[in-house]
């Protein structure tokens, strides 16, 4: 079984690797080599956070100042579980920071980012906010509301393509973000909800 089990997780490693490759390097053209340093750096999206900052507020006065709180909640604890428990975990070389993978790596950052590679906080963050943003405002931004999930799905794929992370760092990260944007984003619905704004 365990040799079972260790084989599985070289295969894991391998097919991960191979699609860090086929993102990083064969997927490259001078376009997103441009656009996904941007796109997976969160200072671009500091409008957006403080539209909708002042969106909630501004329209739904009290019950607002639980959405930005919970909002936040959401934000920090995809960060400390992605950082602070599964980093220190498994401890897994990103793929700029690995000897024996650097060869393979594009890397377009100036630096290699510190800390650990396995999970993606930057997925977890925004897959987190993602979901919660979807849950809670549906009823507010209507077919708009979708384009929260392949924003987080961009920054995702950003990290990858800058040389910063493997596919399988984002999917874990992912994991991790739509659960808590989940549970959060219920749990504000059902104490706050905003459903009858418009009606």
């Amino acid at each position: 079984m365990f040799l079972l089990a260790n084989h599985l997780l070289q295969k894991l490693e391998q097919w991960d690797r191979w699609l860090f490759i086929e993102i990083n390097n064969h997927q490259s053209n001078s376009f997103f080599d441009g656009l996904m340093p941007y796109i997976r750096n969160s200072f671009t999206w500091i409008p957006l956070y403080v539209f909708l900052f002042f969106f909630v507020v501004l329209n739904f006065k009290g019950r607002a100042w639980w959405w930005v709180v919970i909002f936040l909640c959401v934000v920090s604890l995809t960060d400390i579980v992605s950082s602070r428990i599964f980093k220190e975990t498994f401890d897994r070389l990103r793929p700029c920071a690995d000897p024996d993978f650097i060869a393979n790596v594009r890397l377009l950052l100036n630096r290699c980012s510190g800390g650990a590679s396995f999970t993606s906080s930057h997925a977890a963050n925004h897959f987190g906010m993602a979901v919660f943003i979807f849950i809670t405002l549906r009823t507010v931004f209507k077919n708009w509301v979708w384009l929260a999930l392949p924003w987080a799905v961009a920054v995702g794929y950003a990290q990858v393509y800058v040389g910063v992370h493997y596919p399988f760092d984002i999917l874990g990260g992912a994991v991790i973000g739509v659960l808590f944007g989940l549970l959060m984003g219920v749990f504000f619905n059902k104490r706050f909800g905003f459903a009858n704004f418009g009606n």
